[in-house]
């Protein structure tokens, strides 16, 4: 693999004359300039732009640069007049809606789109033969009624897909919901309120603790601001921002806060430098909004069945068409024939069973916590071949926890054993040191438990405050008792929040045992033990910090922060009474207390832990032939870590920064196959062209994304997609939703999910677990599998309903199988057979199979139609005829006398003699074709029992498989009671043209239903016992 480019930017691109900078050169909605680029290429180079990487410099150069740059000044802001031209200039600061699809234009797609133009075309060729008929000899109606049965079913299928997949809104409306409705500005020395849509460049913000940023703004000042950026970047725990530059990166800058992120402690006062479109967010809206959704591999198999299925119909049809004419059929009667054959090839039933099927797996999965938003993603979990994952919240737990405590010179595990009838018994017993620590933790602490959750788990309880004081929160009332006794015993007198200058909290509290105060600090751990002179000992006492310590300190920090853990460090100081007593005024502005020579008291580790069950779903995954990729915003450590423990990395996988360690070289020299997994940086990745990421994917089998900005994912996404992997990509923030929208299938969480996620997602998971994902990949395996089934099932009839029409015009005989009778199979007694086979169980260990391969794994193959029509079809038109041959038989017509009898049987006025010499009036010849056409239907209802039975297994045999899908058994019953209904149902034969038949003829047909039954059981054993040879070759499908 090329070795990229590690070597960051430090000089960013050229800006405009307005200070905006090139990354945001998006198509504008403004000024007849873009005009000709709005043009060339409008679609692919609105996304191309807006894939681009980062690039900006507003976080890196100087105020006064900045200032004049904008045209702004930070004690006044803005005029008026200058905000008043540049609103002219630029437009409103409000994310601009792509240009939506017409609800109608997604109805009518619904209604012609698919397998629904095959039964349009179907209807169509219908009506033009009843035309042609009733134009030259009023002939009957079955043509029309037929066309009619097609409109109908395509109508109502079409509007029950489009109402599965208009149950949501538009993604850009879920964007809408996080913009705010007024700022405070800065605008000609005065401050007030404004709408943020009226914010321009260089405008001077406020913003608090509650408010969404209102544009994307460089820190002036601030006061312990911090904002959630969880959405954007991915990173969990609440930001601190500062004025100070600290990163090229703008998503890693500490002096850059995000439109729509919201604040959540302390104030801060900014400069806009970007608004609306030109915001990172803007840019994602835009993003997201132009991807144009790729085809589902169903939707691909389906039209690759709609092409063999025409492509059969229509060769049939101009044969006969041709051998008509050969007959010397008139070439008006040659082209009802050719639109006939052509009608009876199409399958009217199975846009119907596809969808109900499809339906019912979703249902399924729902139970299962999948929720399916569009159909077609049922089956498309089942094709992937790589799962783009997102850490917090779906890999884990999505909830900070205490891991580990480092206190007397010893590391101990922090207890989640909660016996909530027994509460003592997660006690841990008090010594000085534990004393020490857990009193820092409880005191130093501003998270509270929310109202009314005493009969929750500690561990389920919600809190106020940001995830790491809430995870100490807990740890304090499992491990030492109720936290709020504990805190009115210590009342709070003074504090300085955490801030990034001093990266660390202080809080000063009364003590009910002793007249002096305790000032109480956690933070960064090193910074907290560069305030420390002294530390406890093993024993509890106070010892000087020695070099000894400080090696074991740093030996102890790094082994915790290599586990991915976030280490936090912990001292107290007891006031002497004599410059500190009580009634002491304490000033947390200026300080008048001491904030140095503390006394060390401990580590605390937390983890966002792993779910219990997702390393057994990786590894399913694994077996499965899936690749589990991580792509997270959090840092490389952590990522790394969780990626070990759940699986993604294998225990016996060396790293490539692993080899590259031990070799003494950089990462990108380490020869390829030395290394199996990789851990990339965002800012590697950015630095790689295609080509390399194209091999970065294909030459490590376990790969791990850290520190990954929005286009990143989608570059990552774009990547397996072309190397013709099936892309399956969860995602929970706005940040993810560009790649949701891409992947082949989005997966957004239901918890944690922003709407945002959610609307450009395919499905969402409702617990946020991984392991849900793989148990919809299995459904969605199974579907593939059972919508096979379904359709071999119900093609087969295909050809026992073709081949009386085609015998009609080749023997001249009369008609066997009337086109009302053939509408009674393909939508009646077919149906709920071929429905119950989406309920079969896998036949064998569905997840031990590698991904299906979509270019030669086709949902209908040649071998399927060769089996369908040229094997288990011919026995069953075999059947029909045998009965159809009986009925007139026993009524006087022996075989040879049918044929060439067609044209006097169809003749109103004549009287037709049968075998022995008998008369035969219209009327009654019609009654006993009729009669011949129940005949042949009831035929293929008893043939298409065995079939039924046998498209259970592709592979075991039946006796194998067993009879448990109760829904197959009720299928069995139901078509042979319909069936029943059909042929004696008084009244019925006005109407169906279907005469009841004598006991006897219902059974001329198993003799066949045992054939096919014994066929097809002799096939498959063959197949088991000689896997890959000549009878898998040719039948399997």
């Amino acid at each position: 693999m090329d070795r990229p480019s590690l070597q960051f930017a430090d000089e960013m691109s050229g800006n405009d004359p307005h200070g905006r900078s090139k990354l945001y050169e998006v198509p504008d909605n403004e000024g007849g300039g873009k005009e000709d680029h709005r043009k060339h290429k409008k679609g692919e180079k609105a996304v191309d732009d807006l894939k681009k990487e980062m690039e900006m410099d507003e976080h890196l150069i100087s105020w006064e640069d900045l200032f004049t740059r904008l045209e702004s000044d930070p004690d006044q802001g803005l005029t008026e007049e200058q905000a008043e031209s540049k609103l002219l200039r630029d437009g409103p600061n409000a994310i601009t809606p792509p240009k939506q699809t017409p609800e109608i234009v997604k109805f009518l797609v619904q209604l012609f789109g698919g397998f629904s133009a095959l039964l349009w075309f179907g209807a169509l060729l219908c009506f033009g033969s009843y035309a042609i008929q009733a134009s030259t000899s009023g002939g009957a109606k079955d043509n029309l009624y037929l066309g009619i049965v097609l409109t109908v079913v395509v109508f109502v299928t079409g509007c029950f897909s489009y109402y599965q997949e208009a149950k949501s809104a538009s993604i850009m409306k879920s964007f809408s919901k996080l913009v705010p409705q007024e700022t405070m500005v800065l605008r000609g020395g005065r401050r007030y309120t404004i709408a943020v849509e009226k914010l321009v460049l260089g405008d001077i913000v406020d913003v608090k603790f509650g408010d969404r940023v209102p544009a994307d703004i460089r820190i002036i000042h601030n006061s312990g601001f911090k904002v959630d950026n969880s959405s954007l970047t991915g990173e969990s725990d609440p930001q601190p921002r500062s004025s100070e530059s600290t990163n090229v990166n703008p998503l890693e800058a500490k002096n850059l806060a995000f439109f729509s992120s919201n604040a959540v402690e302390g104030t801060c006062t900014g400069i806009v430098v970007n608004t609306g479109d030109h915001t990172i967010m803007g840019r994602i809206a835009r993003l997201t909004g132009s991807i144009v959704e790729k085809k589902t591999p169903i939707a691909i198999e389906i039209a690759h069945f709609i092409h063999i299925i025409t492509t059969v119909a229509v060769i049939l049809g101009l044969t006969f068409f041709a051998i008509g004419l050969v007959l010397k059929y008139a070439w008006l009667e040659a082209v009802v024939f050719l639109i006939g054959i052509i009608v009876a090839n199409v399958p009217e039933g199975l846009l119907a069973t596809v969808t109900v099927c499809l339906t019912l797996t979703a249902q399924r999965v729902k139970i299962k916590n999948c929720l399916v938003r569009k159909l077609e993603a049922v089956e498309t979990l089942g094709s992937t071949s790589v799962i783009c994952s997102d850490k917090t919240g779906t890999l884990t737990q999505n909830r900070m926890t205490v891991a580990h405590m480092w206190y007397g010179g010893e590391i101990h595990e922090a207890n989640t054993n909660e016996d909530p009838f027994h509460p003592e018994r997660t006690r841990r017993p008090l010594t000085k040191n534990w004393d020490a620590l857990a009193k820092v933790a409880g005191l130093c602490n501003r998270a509270t438990f929310r109202d009314n959750q005493d009969h929750l788990r500690i561990l389920d309880r919600e809190c106020n405050g940001d995830a790491s004081e809430s995870a100490l929160l807990k740890c304090f009332e499992l491990e030492v008792g109720p936290i709020g006794s504990f805190r009115q015993r210590y009342p709070k007198i003074c504090e300085i929040p955490f801030n990034s200058t001093n990266k660390y909290q202080l809080s000063i509290h009364e003590q009910p045992d002793r007249e002096e105060y305790l000032l109480v600090m956690k933070g960064a751990p090193e910074r907290i033990l560069d305030c420390c002179c002294t530390y406890l000992d093993s024993d509890g006492d106070e010892v000087p910090v020695c070099q000894d310590f400080r090696d074991q300190f740093n030996s102890i920090y790094l082994e915790l922060g290599g586990m991915g853990e976030r280490v936090l460090g912990f001292a107290s100081l007891n006031l002497n009474t004599h410059d500190f007593p009580r009634g002491f005024r304490f000033d947390s502005d200026s300080p008048n207390f001491p904030q140095h020579r503390l006394c060390f008291v401990g580590l605390i580790s937390l983890i966002d832990p792993p779910r219990s069950n997702v390393p057994e779903a990786v590894e399913k995954c694994r077996t499965a032939g899936i690749k589990v990729i991580m792509v997270t915003g959090d840092h490389p450590i952590t990522a790394k870590s969780i990626a070990r423990a759940v699986g993604i990395i294998s225990p016996d996988s060396i790293s490539l920064d692993e080899v590259a360690e031990a070799e003494g070289m950089s990462p990108w020299d380490v020869p390829p196959g030395r290394a199996q997994a990789v851990i990339v940086h965002g800012q590697e990745l950015a630095e790689m062209s295609d080509t390399q990421v194209d091999s970065l994917l294909a030459d490590f089998r376990e790969i791990v994304f850290a520190r990954t900005s929005p286009t990143q994912k989608l570059r990552i996404v774009e990547g397996c997609q072309r190397a013709g992997w099936v892309v399956a990509v969860t995602g929970d923030g706005v940040n993810d939703a560009p790649a949701l929208r891409r992947a082949n299938i989005g997966v957004a969480m239901g918890i944690t999910g922003s709407d945002v996620s959610k609307q450009a997602a395919d499905m969402i998971l409702m617990d946020d677990n991984f392991a849900s994902i793989v148990t919809g990949v299995e459904e969605g395996r199974l579907i593939f599998d059972n919508l096979k089934k379904s359709i071999a099932y119900t093609v087969t009839s295909n050809i026992p309903e073709i081949s009386p029409f085609l015998l009609f015009i080749l023997a001249s005989i009369p008609l066997p199988l009337g086109t009302i009778t053939i509408l009674c199979i393909d939508l009646g007694t077919d149906m709920v057979p071929a429905i119950s086979l989406a309920y079969e169980k896998a036949e064998s260990k569905i997840m031990e199979r590698k991904p299906r391969d979509a270019k030669r794994d086709k949902l209908v193959n040649s071998r399927l139609i060769s089996m369908a029509y040229g094997q288990i079809g011919i026995i069953q038109a075999l059947a029909g005829f045998f009965t159809y041959f009986v009925i007139m038989g026993e009524n006087g017509f022996l075989p040879g006398t049918l044929l060439g009898l067609r044209k006097e049987w169809d003749d109103r006025n004549d009287f037709v003699q049968d075998s022995y010499g008998q008369e035969w009036s219209y009327a009654q010849r019609k009654q006993l074709e009729y009669t011949c056409h129940t005949g042949f239907f009831v035929s293929i209802v008893v043939v298409q029992w065995a079939d039924l039975i046998v498209c259970k297994t592709r592979l075991n045999s039946v006796f194998q498989q067993g009879m448990k899908n109760y829904y197959l058994v009720f299928g069995l019953i139901f078509e042979t009671c319909l069936a029943v209904f059909l042929a004696y149902c008084p009244g019925l034969n006005a109407a169906l043209k279907m005469y009841g038949l004598r006991g006897e003829w219902w059974c001329t047909a198993f003799g066949f239903c045992l054939i096919i039954f014994i066929y097809e059981e002799l096939r498959k054993l063959a197949i088991r016992k000689n896997p890959g040879g000549w009878v898998e070759r040719e039948t399997y499908y």
